[in-house]
């Protein structure tokens, strides 16, 4: 069954992991970069959060970003997610585990800092 959902996902991401991997050569175990998923269709969508107290007199306004794609896809935790739509390229982490759902599932992205 085709989910109808797809229809509205408008972008792509791909999703890298760190994995620890020993270096033939010198032995040593290292974290590297590898490309769990690439290229799979979704949608980043933007949740606005009300303010509930002002910074320095100014009310804050706070944008959560919000991914959504297949369920079938799994993410770990602290995953750098690249998400393309609207002829943007973002680079993110999910923040933890996701909300999955019948049809799809959601992850709440905050901005890629760096690796932790």
């Amino acid at each position: 069954m085709v989910n109808p959902l797809r229809k509205l996902w408008v972008g792509s991401c791909t999703v890298i992991s760190r994995v620890k991997k020993q270096d033939p050569v010198t032995k040593r175990t290292e974290f590297v970069e590898e490309t769990i998923y690439e290229d799979e269709p979704c949608r980043l969508s933007y949740q606005t959060l009300t303010p509930t107290t002002d910074k320095n007199g100014v009310a804050e306004i706070v944008q959560v970003p919000k991914l959504f794609l297949s369920k079938e896809l799994i993410i770990p935790p602290g995953s750098k997610i690249i998400v393309t739509q609207n002829g943007r390229t973002v680079e993110f982490s999910n923040s933890g585990q996701p909300a999955v759902y019948s049809n799809h599932q959601e992850i709440v992205l905050e901005l890629f800092k760096g690796w932790a």
